[in-house]
């Protein structure tokens, strides 16, 4: 990569991981797909969500920054995307705050969620940021205790998907949950990269993923198995449109191949290319999935 100049827009705009932002976004499009499907769209509390959702997904890949170096877990032997304090191009200090005014900003804006779902939306919103926070900083942050993975599905799978279609139609329907684990397990999947990519260092700094845990296998066939998972839920839906049943199976296509190639890797700083790759899948299938639902 060019060099790139220290505190820069271009080093702000890196440090939110882009490439991963797809995990926020997808849920809450494909939950107001679900609001549309049934007359009950809602542009305004459907942006907030969307808004709320990125910048939250921002805060946290600030926080796993700085967290993570400060643990030593992004050290010389990071194999993962270059890292903005790890690699020098934001302010230890710097990216801290901008993690706080990210946060404040998020929580402005969900500020206007109240109005469509109750004060309640503030207790979800706390529940929220503390959990983004906890993720990698406290005493027992959740991503070094093997919980990264649970946290992306309910996060960015049930969270996400189920809150964003409340809010345009007052009600808790079963294909929000659903809507949810689909888009939730296709997200962890760009987790299981992220871990099996550093598991040695991972092992080094005492971060127990689940692929500490459990082994690269369980990864590799983790992975593979959550794609088939996600269109088997979508059966799901072929009461309401055998459209979004049926049409999400087109993921399988680019899952597969992503999973070949995982597999060929194995292991080291060649599976990098896969996290846009898994990002890209996962907008494949909400994208499918938001059709269905919309034909």
């Amino acid at each position: 990569m060019k060099e790139v100049k220290k505190n820069s827009p271009k080093a702000w705009i890196l440090a939110t991981r882009p490439k991963t932002l797809a995990a926020s976004s997808v849920p809450v499009i494909v939950a107001t797909a679900l609001a549309a499907h049934f007359g009950q769209f809602n542009l305004i509390p459907a942006s907030l969500c969307l808004a709320f959702a990125l910048l939250a997904q921002i805060a946290s890949n600030f926080c796993n920054d700085y967290f993570d170096f400060i643990k030593g877990s992004d050290d010389e032997d990071r194999l993962g995307p270059e890292r903005a304090v790890a690699s020098g191009w934001i302010d230890p200090g710097k990216l801290l705050y901008g993690m706080f005014g990210v946060i404040v900003i998020a929580c402005a804006l969900g500020l206007g969620l109240v109005y469509y779902g109750g004060w309640e939306m503030i207790l979800v919103g706390v529940i929220c940021v503390v959990s983004l926070v906890a993720y990698t900083a406290g005493p027992w942050p959740l991503a070094y205790h093997g919980l990264g993975d649970l946290f992306v599905l309910v996060f960015f799978g049930f969270v996400a998907a189920v809150f964003t279609f409340y809010l345009q139609t007052q009600t808790f329907h079963y294909l929000a949950f659903i809507t949810g684990a689909v888009i939730g397990l296709g997200a962890v999947n760009i987790l299981i990269i992220n871990n099996l990519r550093d598991i040695n260092t991972d092992i080094k700094s005492n971060k127990r993923t689940t692929i500490v845990i459990f082994g690269k296998a369980f990864g590799k066939w983790g992975y593979l198995l959550n794609g088939i998972i996600v269109c088997l839920l979508c059966l799901f839906f072929i009461d309401e449109s055998v459209w979004a049943a049926f049409l999400p199976f087109l993921y399988l296509i680019p899952h597969y191949k992503t999973w070949k190639t995982m597999v060929a890797i194995d292991h080291g700083k060649e599976l990098n290319v896969l996290i846009g790759k898994t990002s890209r899948n996962l907008l494949i299938l909400g994208s499918l999935l938001s059709i269905g639902l919309l034909v």
